[in-house]
């Protein structure tokens, strides 16, 4: 299975995505699709963490007040699934491994990936 969860109005995702080959890669815009608790069910058990999927960068993180928080593994699943930009992005699934978020080091493994 190859498959990548993005959001098309980030600048970030956009060009990660012209930097790899997307040739049989499943395409899903988080916003227009949101991620379904099945596909986060999914990316946890490649991750085994919901923490490692959660955008600590997203606005609504700041504005929230959520960096004082101590947040469970359980909440972390529910603001990704109430809220799309809480998904660290892009999420690109290829086989049994997932790559989460922009960090060259990730991008780069990726690409090793896929070829």
């Amino acid at each position: 299975m190859k498959k990548v969860y993005f959001l098309q109005t980030c600048d970030t995702c956009r060009r990660i995505l012209k930097e790899v080959n997307l040739e049989g890669f499943e395409r899903q815009e988080i916003k227009a699709n949101p991620v379904t608790v099945s596909q986060l069910e999914e990316m946890y058990s490649f991750s085994n963490s919901y923490e490692a999927l959660f955008n600590k960068r997203a606005k609504k993180y700041k504005a929230m007040s959520l960096k004082n928080e101590l947040i469970t593994e359980k909440e972390y699943r529910q603001f990704i699934l109430d809220e799309y930009t809480f998904l660290k992005r892009p999420v690109f699934i290829v086989g049994n491994d997932i790559f989460i978020g922009n960090s060259k080091k990730e991008i780069d493994r990726l690409k090793e990936n896929i070829g």
